[in-house]
């Protein structure tokens, strides 16, 4: 049903349609992270060069906070706990950025699976059922249901 595993790091390689509605899953070995879905609207959508789950994905590996809130859970729950006392002072000089951080542990620790839907109802359906454990036995640690 979903492809296999790749680093989010690797997602331009991932056979990703560059238009598609579709459901993911993000790992950090086998523990799921987060799962979410793409393509809203996609019946409208259909013409655009790059549209949906490609868009999504790459969003993701990016690291910025900005726009992305798996990029902010990931800071606030994965990388920011982790963080030295002394990395505080090099956030002040600008010597670090939360998202140069949060690309490196994203591009370190995550891969990512997906499966591509005919339509945005089915994609919702399939991300609710991912959030809630049917899915994969576990509920995601970051957007469970």
């Amino acid at each position: 049903m979903f492809s296999k595993k790749y680093r989010l790091s690797s997602w331009a390689t991932a056979g990703i349609p560059l238009v598609a509605a579709g459901v993911y899953a993000i790992w950090h070995d086998e523990k799921l992270i987060y799962c979410g879905m793409s393509g809203r609207q996609i019946e409208k959508n259909l013409h655009k060069s790059k549209f949906g789950l490609i868009t999504r994905i790459k969003s993701h590996a990016s690291g910025r906070l900005s726009g992305d809130q798996f990029c902010v859970y990931v800071a606030n729950r994965l990388v920011i706990p982790n963080l030295k006392q002394s990395d505080l002072p090099r956030f002040a000089t600008g010597e670090i950025k939360l998202d140069t951080l949060t690309k490196e542990y994203i591009s370190k620790n995550l891969e990512f699976q997906y499966i591509v839907v005919e339509s945005s109802e089915e994609a919702y359906r399939l991300e609710s059922k991912a959030r809630s454990g049917v899915t994969f036995g576990q509920s995601p640690l970051l957007n469970p249901l």
